[in-house]
């Protein structure tokens, strides 16, 4: 998910999203230890679209 897609939703539905994302997280982590998962570049992916999400919650913080 690009930044520019992020900031277009609401603050709710991005915090929403970061539950959604870390529960993902978690199950390819745990596929990964348990040697099922096939693309493990869906991790790096994942983690760095929960930070673009936090960073742009922490530009809402900082703008108000």
């Amino acid at each position: 998910m690009k930044a520019n897609e992020i900031r277009n939703l609401s603050t709710s539905e991005i915090l929403k999203k970061i539950d959604e994302l870390k529960t993902e997280l978690f199950n390819l982590r745990f596929q990964l230890a348990t040697g099922q998962l096939e693309n493990t570049a869906r991790i790096k992916q994942v983690k760095k679209d929960i930070a673009r999400m936090k960073t742009i919650l922490r530009e809402r913080e900082l703008n108000k």
